[in-house]
């Protein structure tokens, strides 16, 4: 991290502790930030307490902060927070200025951001890339939409957080960003895959593959950190089946909108849909490697070989 400490002048509110965002709180209580968080399961924010946060037991206990984040899961989860019984709205404060850095729907935003609106309240939204390992290394990147003014006021604490920072425009145009890089790391993940496996029935080790396309001009900081999870079959979730399907179906939402046709999302989309069928809710989508295998008549076992993650 680098320990230049940003301008963090103003109090902050943290709704949502998971993997992803615990490891973004705990980066601005690293900048000092002065941070209040709540999590659905107050047990896994608790650790939190360590680094100097507040945990409290509702959303609307940080009505009185003058910024607040929110990182949850789904449109629902984030309405439920912010207007909801116990919500960030359910009292007669407000904050000046919500961050969103979860990936929902265009409307489920605006649904979000007229009701914050009506309290005097700024929406900035901030979805976010990475995963608590990039986190953690400085390497997260977010893309923001919203006012001018709400995006001056909430960028030290964005760079804060991670590395690099995009303002693209009012509105938003963040989730469009968001839904077509994830609509790309599904593609991407299945593609390589299937060359994985390709190159492997072929007589070539997963390492030895994944070695040379991260070396090549095809290799990204996505396809270095997956590799020892590829090589080693390390499916710890970063992200699972079941979310990237739902981002899936907000990209291909869009594109049928829009009238873009999206025959390789599709495709992937439907694979994606058969791990889920196939019961793998729970561990890491890169499991898509496994079911390309078995769809290619073979069985992976782990190499047990040390491969560099470019995190470092």
């Amino acid at each position: 991290m680098n320990n230049e400490k940003n301008n963090l002048s103003h109090s902050l509110g943290w709704i949502g502790a998971g993997r992803m965002g615990f490891a973004m709180a705990q980066r601005l209580l690293e900048s000092d930030g002065d941070v209040t968080v709540y999590n659905r399961t107050r047990a896994k924010a608790e650790p939190l307490e360590s680094l100097g946060a507040r945990i409290v037991d509702t959303p609307a206990e940080l009505a009185d902060r003058d910024v607040v984040f929110t990182m949850v899961s789904s449109a629902d989860d984030l309405y439920s927070v912010v207007c909801g019984e116990n919500g960030l709205l359910s009292g007669s404060a407000a904050p000046k200025l919500l961050i969103d850095c979860s990936s929902v729907s265009e409307e489920g935003s605006i649904r979000v951001r007229e009701a914050l609106r009506d309290r005097g309240c700024q929406m900035l939204s901030a979805p976010v890339s990475g995963n608590a390992k990039v986190i953690k290394a400085g390497l997260l990147t977010i893309v923001a939409s919203g006012p001018e003014t709400a995006f001056a006021m909430a960028e030290p604490y964005l760079q804060a957080i991670g590395e690099g920072v995009t303002y693209v425009g009012k509105g938003e145009l963040a989730r469009m960003v968001k839904i077509c890089h994830n609509v790309l790391l599904g593609v991407v993940t299945q593609s390589l895959a299937e060359i994985t496996v390709l190159a492997e029935k072929g007589g070539v080790s997963r390492h030895a593959l994944l070695d040379f396309i991260n070396g090549s001009v095809m290799g990204s900081m996505f396809t270095r950190y997956k590799s020892p999870a590829f090589v080693n079959l390390d499916w710890t979730p970063t992200f699972t089946a079941p979310l990237l399907r739902k981002d899936m179906d907000l990209g291909l939402s869009a594109g049928e909108k829009l009238g873009v046709p999206m025959p390789v999302a599709a495709a992937t989309r439907e694979i994606v849909q058969q791990a889920i069928d196939a019961g793998e809710t729970e561990r890491d989508f890169g499991i898509l490697l496994e079911l390309q295998a078995e769809a290619s008549g073979m069985e992976l076992t782990p190499e047990n070989v040390d491969v560099d993650d470019g995190l470092s």
